[in-house]
């Protein structure tokens, strides 16, 4: 434990909610970047869907230095009187909500094709490549740091998942209420309406780290990497962890499917069903079940079953409900919705336990290799969670420049009846085949089984003297 850690109060509900507001702040720009940037630049901005989502997965080449590298200054850098982790909150949240700001910028709609372009590359780089992962690899890292209770953690990682649950309820509800206008019978979103909501998100972005930063306390000493950078060493460590792979596999797999269908919501509803009330209803009903069952119940099914277990059957689950959905094919959008929730509720029990498995992964490679490296292994995962919004956004991409949509398909839709067929085909197919993949990478590749993850604990406490 830390030297200090008899002066810090116990672990308890100011942590649970500080780290919920942590997720909450990251959120605010992640999420709508994931639902609404695709839509922006497509609607708004008169840019193909191809093209984005080809820029986003080109940024992800920049993640792959920048990510590692925060993971690397994060495990060497010295702890300070607030921690080791806790001060980047502080540091980093004005940048990162003023570089997501500046990637909805609608006044530049008329400017040259070019420009626009680079604008949305520039920025879409400087939020997610630079800022956020300053931000969002300290926080993640730091669940270690409050606490080395495995329940502890569980706890956080529920939170965490009550924080991501709330954001999506503020961004996925009260965005299409504001963000959509009825134009000619049309539902078009409003780039304006856009620029404003980006605005005051990121400052609801700043409250929220602002308020992590305040209520959470590291407890556990974590201290500085002073052994010789050795590249080749690390890369190979990577690429010999079953666990981390096999997390990684399972979220990339994980944010295909789910944003895949938060990306597809902005189509699937106002343009197929000409519904964004729908949206926003899906959002609602989904985030209260996420609230309701997954959240209160995640835990102790886990502690039951074990992390893997629960999120193996509860993926499969999520995915029967995709399937059922595309093969009955409902024509009222409120049973679309209800398909969407039972899928939600499915994949809402792994991404509940998730946060709690990449500790389990840390915790897995100190046993194997006695050193402790929260910063380098969350930020490779920090990467594979980015490769698999990069990913997805590029697959909607080509998924929509392959089915002719374009923004006169949201002017006149019944004009386009093959488009809107395509939109519901692949709004089901998305993240029903992720889910199945996720479900499969967890039983196939991800080791850590309730009994191992046991073993890992004690041994660990052993070896601490605890």
């Amino acid at each position: 434990m830390a030297a200090n850690s008899t002066s810090i109060r116990p672990f308890g509900i100011k942590d649970k909610l500080g780290y919920m507001f942590g997720d909450f702040g990251n959120d605010f720009t992640f999420i709508l970047s994931s639902m609404f940037m695709m839509k922006f630049y497509t609607d708004v901005m008169g840019i193909p869907g191809g093209l984005v989502g080809l820029l986003m997965m080109a940024a992800r080449f920049v993640d792959a230095v920048t990510d590692v590298t925060m993971g690397q200054i994060v495990d060497r850098s010295k702890p300070t009187k607030d921690g080791k982790f806790r001060p980047w909150l502080k540091r980093m949240c004005g940048p990162v909500a003023i570089a997501s700001f500046l990637i909805y910028q609608s006044a530049f709609a008329d400017m040259a094709y070019g420009f626009k372009v680079f604008w949305m590359f520039f920025t879409y780089i400087l939020w997610g490549s630079i800022f956020y992962t300053s931000i969002n690899i300290p926080y993640g890292s730091m669940a270690s740091a409050v606490s080395s209770d495995p329940t502890d953690r569980a706890e956080l990682s529920t939170w965490r998942t009550i924080g991501a649950t709330l954001a999506s309820l503020v961004i996925g509800v009260g965005t299409p209420m504001f963000a959509y206008e009825v134009v000619d019978g049309a539902t078009v979103l409003s780039g304006t309406k856009m620029t404003i909501i980006a605005g005051v998100f990121g400052i609801c972005a700043i409250v929220c780290y602002l308020l992590c930063f305040n209520l959470v306390r590291e407890r556990v000493e974590v201290p500085q990497n002073t052994t010789k950078l050795n590249p080749g060493a690390m890369l190979k460590s990577i690429f010999t962890n079953r666990a981390l792979l096999g997390i990684i596999a399972a979220a990339i797999m994980l944010l295909l499917g789910q944003l895949g269908m938060s990306g597809m919501q902005p189509y699937i509803f106002p343009v197929y069903y000409g519904s964004a009330k729908a949206q926003s209803m899906a959002s609602l009903i989904s985030s209260i079940a996420m609230l309701v069952i997954c959240a209160p119940l995640a835990v102790k099914l886990a502690a039951k079953f074990g992390k893997k277990e629960l999120s193996v059957a509860s993926c499969l689950f999520g995915a029967a409900a995709w399937f059922v959905c595309l093969v009955l094919r409902p024509e009222n959008p409120m049973v679309f919705v209800a398909f969407s929730t039972l899928a939600m509720i499915g994949l809402g029990f792994f991404n509940t336990v998730i946060w709690a498995m990449i500790t389990d992964v840390i915790d897995d490679a100190e046993v194997r290799n006695g050193v402790r490296e929260d910063g380098t292994i969350y930020s490779v995962y920090s990467f594979a969670r980015k490769l698999g919004q990069a990913l997805s956004a590029g697959m909607i991409g080509a998924v929509l420049t392959a089915i002719g949509y374009t923004g006169e398909v949201a002017v006149n839709p019944t004009a386009h009846p093959e488009v809107l067929e395509g939109i519901f085909n692949w709004s089901c197919l998305i993240p029903g085949v992720g889910l199945v993949l996720v479900a499969l990478a967890l039983l196939f590749i991800y080791p850590l089984n309730k009994k191992r993850v046991e073993a890992n604990v004690a041994e660990l406490k052993s070896r601490r003297g605890e």
